[in-house]
């Protein structure tokens, strides 16, 4: 990487260059007023024939004018002289300084207005040149990733909006149904009842997801601290996963030393968990093992949650935690969600001043939380 100092050599050559021209162009011309006034002519003659030809005067009167005024302050005219045309060259050097203030405030001013024209100066000022694309560069990948995600966003809720009207739709018919028939026998009416509890579980699932979409853009994370029994945390959320599990002979197995505790705030820290642990589940094979497990590095507590499933291509592992971001770009009416969990998970450990990422290869696929103790 260039240093600072090497970025203005040019400029600085350049301006040294100007300033040296200057300096020699300024004393070569006092050098020759200085000739002229006193050594190129009689500079007292010229003076007192002005003064006779143009006022008519006596040679008496126009000589004794021109020594008073003029032949016995010639060193101040020489001065005068020379301060005007020191002026002038100040004048003219200062004008080539401000040319670049000029051309770098046009380079802001096109980055400001978003001209598609190319941003050219001078040679000299090539660094500022190739700062200023890079900021012009960056500033279009955050105006293209912000559609995007505007785009992505705008599509889920049209999703959404598509999926919420198939469970409701099947409530409706069910209820209906039901209601038309009231002798209906009761093994068939309680499959009805069931289904329709199904698609109404589901379309209430539906209507968080929507909820979940402001919370995400509207909340500031506000962290309440304490003492939190991580491995008493992590083993009950396991627990409550069992009933997801069973179906598709998944397990979940804690390896976490009885005991290890974290400061951060319970309720957030769970939350970020039981979407890692979703995703795993989501995404594993059948008959599979889902490992978390938790220890001290130096200064960290780092979290781990590992799963067999299909590998999540390298292109994608630096979007999965992306807003409204999910790795199947199909939708899946019964298993798809709004793509915010891994983004909200993100969001909260960054609170917690840690990080959080994922490593993915053809067995296993883990996710990876550091905390600070």
């Amino acid at each position: 990487m260039k240093s600072k100092k090497n970025d203005y050599v040019k400029i600085e050559q350049k301006i040294y260059a100007r300033m040296l021209l200057t300096i020699l162009t300024v004393t070569v011309t006092v050098i020759l007023l200085r000739f002229m006034i006193k050594d190129f002519f009689d500079f007292g003659d010229l003076i007192t024939s002005f003064f006779i030809n143009v006022f008519h005067m006596s040679n008496r009167t126009a000589l004794t004018i021109t020594h008073f005024i003029f032949i016995n302050n010639i060193e101040t005219i020489t001065l005068i002289v020379i301060l005007i045309v020191l002026v002038i060259f100040l004048k003219i050097s200062v004008s080539w300084f401000t040319k670049y203030f000029d051309e770098i405030s046009a380079g802001m001013d096109r980055l400001a207005e978003e001209s598609k024209e190319d941003i050219i100066l001078s040679p000299e000022l090539e660094f500022m040149e190739n700062k200023l694309y890079q900021i012009k560069s960056n500033l279009e990948k955050q105006k293209k990733a912000a559609l995007e995600a505007e785009q992505r966003k705008n599509d889920l809720v049209v999703y959404l909006a598509h999926d919420i009207k198939t469970p409701l739709t099947s409530v409706i018919g069910y209820l209906s149904l039901l209601d038309e028939a009231p002798d209906m026998p009761p093994e068939q009416k309680a499959k009805y009842v069931g289904i329709t509890l199904e698609k109404a579980y589901r379309l209430e699932q539906l209507i968080n997801e929507f909820f979940e979409i402001t919370r995400f853009n509207l909340q500031i994370i506000v962290l309440n601290k304490e003492q939190v029994n991580l491995q008493l945390m992590l083993q009950q959320m396991a627990d409550e996963f069992f009933p997801m599990l069973t179906p598709q002979g998944k397990q979940v197995i804690v390896n976490v030393p009885y005991g290890l505790n974290i400061n951060g705030d319970a309720d957030k820290l769970a939350r970020v968990f039981n979407n890692i642990l979703k995703n795993a589940v989501a995404y594993s094979y059948e008959n599979s093992i889902i490992n978390i497990s938790a220890k001290q590095q130096d200064k960290d507590m780092v979290i781990t949650f590992t799963n067999q499933g299909n590998p999540i291509p390298k292109a994608k592992l630096e979007t999965i935690f992306e807003k409204f971001y999910r790795l199947d770009s199909a939708r899946s009416t019964n298993a798809g969600g709004t793509g915010l969990g891994l983004a909200i998970a993100q969001e909260i450990i960054t609170a917690h001043d840690g990080t959080i990422s994922v490593e993915s290869s053809t067995e296993t696929t883990v996710f990876i939380v550091k905390i600070p103790l």
